[in-house]
């Protein structure tokens, strides 16, 4: 048997609407299977965070650590924005 604690929390009117109203539509049988659902969510979310963070990101800044010199200058990074920026607000202008 899952042994359960209550708990008791203020939630903003729009967030108690939402709730109710998943419920009075039958998505969900109750208040504590939204939240439920919402936790559940909330630590698949992070699990995948964690996950490319590990993956992907560590292994990057590991490699950026070891030789610092195959990182772009953030100035050259931010030229190349603002050119792209100015090209895609001169073809929306030519196209008007």
């Amino acid at each position: 048997m899952d042994v359960t604690e209550k708990r008791t929390f203020s939630l903003a009117p729009e967030q108690v609407s939402y709730i109710d109203k998943l419920v009075d539509a039958g998505t969900y049988a109750s208040a504590n299977d939204v939240i439920d659902a919402g936790l559940k969510a909330l630590r698949e979310r992070d699990a995948e965070l964690d996950q490319w963070l590990r993956d992907e990101v560590l292994p990057v800044m590991e490699a950026m650590d070891a030789d610092p010199s195959r990182a772009i200058p953030a100035d050259h990074v931010f030229d190349e924005i603002r050119a792209l920026h100015e090209k895609r607000v001169k073809d929306a202008g030519d196209a008007a």
